[in-house]
């Protein structure tokens, strides 16, 4: 029996015990998504078979009639397909149920599906197998089997916190004992795993348990991305728990495409995979700008100066994601949420970075008991290039340098948020979210009454282009890689004495990753 199977008579389903670390009888906005995803999935397989049979009909057929009629079934087939994945899609845009309820203050972060599977029954390859192989009554072996069964099963709904994504690490790590057990490299075992595409819908099937393996890291990655988005951001305990989440599932999708290196699924290709880590950083770095700004942020040169250099580290994040998001091929079946809400960002979190530049300029002058060094070395590590050949100590010392300067800021500040605010408007999922309208149009109305307060008629005689400023992080977000660890998971094949790859000098437990 494993470590994470309750007894025998304490199985699911029976006296309602489940597996520790998931309950399938959960009727959240989460599992609610995730049933609605499996019926998806389903209504794309009958129209993908529907298709191949009507493509293979064309083919066959030399009758007119009959290739018309073909014809026109796949019109309506393709047509059926592409509302399904429209569906899909936006499953995957209803980021909304994977916030924390408490959250009305924060921008909304984007987490990913589980991938969904078919179920799998090891009893008789298994039983067949240990006959043949190790010379033993395979009946012998019942529990075991269903120890594995019962365990795959529960890994199809794992709960949404560290149990959930130790109930996946475990069932990885039996994966390995039976993979060096069961699956031989010179035999199929006859055992098919299906998973499908958490983007597209399309089932992948295969012998390899491989594709195992590797869906299952996929689904920890994930669940840590869903983890992440489910914190109260608005405690520092609860942002930093945040920050480690979305740290760690980058580090377990690196590890996925590192490792598993020709997946079938597009969902785990390296360009899929690479954009999903950039976008976990992003949502981590984003957490890391939001505790600084926790406490309050002060109206006071230096601090306005930093915070303008850590807005624009998330901006340029962003920008790293969105890059990625409209490559050949990942921009096929991104889901246009992400890359509007990317796109969002980029130009929210910049705009921010050009409010907090502008009020440290506007707010702020230069007393002669003021560190003129220190503000000189500050202003001039925030341009590559300062505007028009000024220096810094000139522009600091010149009221109106200073509020000419402030003002390009704010224009580029208004110009960023109403920039996001139209590609916001459209993507009808990104307008259901009220959150983040509401803090667009408030960072939008902010600057606008900040430039109001210094407008005159000479703007347009005197006209200056704010530079970008300088990114600039004191934490940079940075993968969690899986790490070894001595964690106690049972071998549930412990009996079977041979063709055993022994990975610890323990009899009863065995060493293997966790995170």
């Amino acid at each position: 029996m494993t470590d994470t199977i309750l007894p025998k008579e304490n199985r699911a389903g029976e006296n309602g015990y489940f597996t520790k670390g998931c309950n399938p009888l959960a009727q959240t906005g989460r599992s609610k998504l995730q049933n609605k995803r499996a019926h998806l999935n389903q209504q794309i397989i009958k129209e993908m078979r529907m298709r191949a049979g009507a493509e293979n009909l064309l083919r066959a057929t030399s009758n007119n009639k009959v290739r018309e009629m073909v014809v026109l079934e796949l019109s309506y087939v393709n047509s059926n397909l592409q509302l399904l994945m429209e569906e899909l899609e936006g499953l995957n845009s209803s980021v909304e149920v994977y916030q924390n309820v408490r959250e009305t203050s924060s921008m909304p972060l984007i987490p990913l599906g589980l991938k969904e599977t078919k179920e799998v029954d090891f009893s008789v390859p298994f039983k067949d197998f240990i006959l043949e192989h190790y010379s033993e009554d395979g009946s012998s072996y019942e529990e075991q089997i269903a120890d594995l069964m019962d365990l795959r099963k529960a890994c199809r709904t794992p709960s949404r916190n560290d149990t959930g994504v130790e109930l996946l690490a475990s069932y990885f790590s039996q994966l390995s004992f039976v993979e060096n057990r069961f699956f031989p490299p010179s035999r199929q075992m006859g055992i098919f795993f299906t998973w499908y595409d958490s983007f597209t819908g399309v089932p992948v099937c295969q012998q390899n348990i491989s594709l195992e393996k590797a869906s299952v890291l996929f689904n920890m990655g994930a669940l840590y991305t869903q983890i992440g988005t489910r914190c109260d951001r608005q405690t520092k305990k609860s942002l930093e728990d945040a920050i480690d989440s979305f740290q760690k599932g980058a580090g377990v999708l690196n590890y996925l495409k590192e490792t598993f290196t020709h997946t079938p699924s597009y969902d785990m290709s390296p360009a899929m995979l690479s954009m999903l880590i950039k976008m976990m950083l992003a949502q981590a770095q984003e957490c890391l700008f939001e505790k600084i700004a926790l406490p309050g942020i002060k109206n006071e040169y230096f601090s306005l100066f930093r915070m303008a250099q850590e807005a624009a580290k998330v901006g340029e994040a962003y920008d790293l994601v969105y890059q990625s998001m409209i490559q050949t091929p990942v921009k096929d079946n991104v889901p246009f949420f992400w890359s509007t809400m990317a796109q969002v960002k980029i130009n929210h979190y910049r705009s921010l970075a050009h409010y907090f530049v502008a009020t440290a300029l506007l707010d702020h002058q230069l007393n002669p008991s003021d560190d003129e060094d220190h503000q000189e070395k500050a202003m001039s590590q925030l341009y590559d290039s300062m505007p028009e050949g000024h220096s810094p100590l000139d522009i600091l010392k010149s009221k109106d340098e200073r509020t000419r300067l402030g003002k390009a800021h704010l224009r580029k500040a208004i110009t960023g948020h109403e920039e996001a605010l139209r590609i916001n408007s459209l993507c009808r999922h990104l307008k259901k979210l009220d959150i983040l309208n509401e803090i667009l149009q408030v960072s939008h109305k902010r600057s606008m009454a900040k430039y109001s307060q210094h407008d005159n008629e000479d703007d347009f005689a005197d006209y200056l282009e704010a530079p970008d400023i300088i990114s600039k992080a004191e934490q940079r977000a940075e993968m969690i890689l899986p790490t070894a660890a001595k964690v106690k998971v049972k071998d549930i094949f412990q009996k079977l004495v041979c063709g055993l790859l022994i990975l610890s000098n323990n009899k009863d437990h065995f060493f293997f990753f966790f995170f």
